[in-house]
């Protein structure tokens, strides 16, 4: 059984995924949605994968350099002990631009003695669809294409010999040495002062974004880890925010649900963003509303519940037949459907942004008169669509219904609309939209409580339940100390939660019943637990909860009820976003956030 013991590396640009014995099994280049190179993670005989093998193998150990998204395997070897230190280069430039190329570096530290190992370098371009042939015209370059089908090309520069990794000689290893894959061929001689000059640039710029992280008086590593993560699923050409870096890890072994996450669900990019703000990383917020602007060009444009990193709207769907799929779940998926559905939740999220800049920037918010056209925009499709039923916050490819969690985003998209325009002392729209607030609140309470269950339902006219209900608190429709909300939560927990973990929801959808737990959504358990009272007890099932991470604390989308091991895309905006949320409710009756720097002494 595997399970996803990777660590993830990436420059804002594309990203990677290293195994806990550092094989690279995962890399899109030149871009995150790029085809891949390495794809042993959803085909483990045709995917392709870069792998080091000691000849005489002791034990293995991965961490990250604290604070940094550079990551450490060290090999303890009965021949001697190394280190892979594996990153994507990424800093400032003299000019204050972000140097951020298409590039993995793996430098190869010597410790003790003389390990000696094989190098399994094996890319499979294109998603593996055609050959992939690799050859050497100089002893530092191996060059690998595609021989047929969609042409492709990626080069591999290093310090050992070309002709040793393309035979998997065995290499002795008794000084520092370096590989280093890239989409673009080299214009300047690669050596080893300027890779260890790449490193020591890309080492300052990560323990500098962590220098502005805010961390609150509990849980700082996870929080500090879970911002790093964060901070890798921006694309920074656009400001746009994955949602995942994996395509087709299933939900279920053996099911269907299996979905590209490689583009920017507007949902999910928005809470992202908001998270990193409250941590003081306002940048990815100016980014992330210029990418809002730049796909919302005119009034008229309705805004479409995901899009592709550079604000595509067409992200047609296909399957790739001739990859296994991880642990043969197939199929394996590239591109969304989803793009096209109708999600009444999103415009609320968005306007909760876009009502923290306001409120944060108050004097001083660039594109204000842009964003408060897009905010006008967003409240008169909300005026036209909050009656109508829609697919929701999960995405149903079935039919449409009026699903509460979209009601109450409606709410909450009129809500932040009146209060931005009374920042702005605009009294014309406070007066407008302040009746259509008060509307959707009525109409709420009255369609989604259900008598039976003492309890908000997942839709109108229906008694199942939904965790994504949990978030009316959250987001200010009610307050936790009212007796519904309190018996919702815990008519939730008793009907959904299963063995410490939480359900979306139980009832069948147009792939069956869900048989995973969703991680993000026992994280929002835990907040209102917290929230009702409950603080002991939330905090008890948050420590547990943290333990089913990785290795190296990440979180996927998904945790299996009976075994605990992590499922679906990796690593996942949402669960990491939710450990920050958890950390910051438990830590708000304590001290004042400080800086990194101050509390780790660095």
């Amino acid at each position: 059984m595997k399970n996803l013991n990777y660590g993830v590396i990436g420059n804002c640009r594309s990203a990677a995924l290293v195994s806990e014995k550092g094989s690279l099994d995962w890399m899109c280049l030149p871009q995150f949605d790029s085809s891949s190179a390495f794809a042993k993670l959803i085909d483990n005989e045709k995917g392709g994968s870069f792998e080091i093998k000691p000849e005489k193998y002791i034990r293995s150990v991965q961490y990250y350099k604290k604070n940094t998204n550079i990551l450490h395997t060290r090999f303890v070897c009965e021949d001697g002990i190394f280190e892979l230190v594996d990153f994507m280069p990424r800093y400032i430039t003299e000019n204050k631009d972000y140097y951020a190329p298409p590039d993995l570096i793996r430098y190869f530290k010597h410790i003790k003695g003389k390990p000696t190992f094989r190098i399994l370098y094996n890319p499979k371009l294109d998603y593996a669809r055609n050959h992939t042939e690799n050859k050497f015209a100089k002893t530092d370059v191996i060059k690998s294409y595609t021989t047929s089908g969609t042409y492709d090309s990626l080069y591999l520069y290093t310090s050992f010999d070309c002709k040793s990794i393309l035979d998997q000689d065995i290499i002795c290893l008794y000084k520092h040495e370096f590989c280093l894959v890239t989409y673009n061929q080299k214009l300047l001689k690669q050596t080893h002062d300027r890779i260890y000059l790449n490193l020591q640039r890309t080492k300052t710029y990560w323990l500098n974004w962590s220098e502005k992280t805010k961390v609150y008086s509990m849980y700082s590593e996870e929080m500090g880890r879970s911002a790093l993560v964060l901070k890798l699923l921006s694309y920074q050409k656009t400001g746009a925010v994955l949602a995942a870096l994996t395509t087709s890890v299933p939900e279920t072994i053996g099911e269907v649900r299996n979905w590209d996450y490689r583009f920017c669900w507007i949902r999910d990019g928005s809470m992202v963003v908001k998270i990193l703000t409250q941590l003081g990383h306002h940048n990815v917020a100016r980014r992330y509303l210029d990418f809002i602007m730049d796909i919302i060009p005119e009034k008229k444009e309705k805004i479409q519940i995901m899009y592709g990193i550079n604000g595509e709207k067409k992200l047609s769907e296909y399957e790739l037949e001739h990859l296994a799929g991880y642990e043969g779940s197939k199929p394996v998926r590239v591109g969304n459907a989803a793009y096209k559905q109708k999600q009444n939740d999103i415009y609320g999220i968005l306007l909760d942004l876009i009502h923290q800049q306001f409120g944060l920037f108050e004097n001083s918010l660039e594109h204000t008169e842009d964003l408060y056209t897009i905010v006008r925009s967003i409240v008169k499709v909300v005026e036209e669509n909050w009656r109508k039923p829609d697919r929701g916050i999960w995405e149903i490819r079935g039919k449409s219904l009026h699903f509460t969690f979209s009601k109450v985003m409606c709410w909450v998209a009129f809500d932040r609309a009146v209060k931005i325009s009374k920042l702005l002392n605009s009294d014309y729209y406070v007066n407008k939209w302040t009746p259509y607030r008060d509307a959707v609140k009525e109409d709420i309470m009255k369609n989604a409580w259900s008598e039976k269950k003492q309890a908000f339902t997942q839709h109108y006219g229906s008694d199942e339940l939904d965790a994504s209900v949990l978030l009316m608190e959250t987001y200010g429709f009610i307050e936790a100390k009212d007796e519904k909300y309190i018996s919702t939560v815990l008519t939730i927990q008793q009907e959904l939660e299963h063995d410490g973990l939480m359900y979306r929801y139980k009832n069948q959808d147009d792939f069956g019943t869900p048989k995973s737990a969703f991680t993000i959504c026992s994280f929002w358990l835990i907040n209102s637990l917290y929230k009702i009272g409950r603080k002991k007890e939330a905090q008890d099932k948050f420590d547990i909860l943290l333990s089913y991470s990785n290795h190296l604390g990440l979180f996927s989308e998904d945790i299996d009820f009976k075994t605990k091991r992590m499922l679906g895309n990796f690593p996942q905006a949402y669960s990491h976003l939710a450990i920050i949320e958890t950390a910051i409710n438990f830590s708000s009756d304590n001290t004042e956030p400080e800086s990194l720097i101050n509390q780790l002494n660095l």
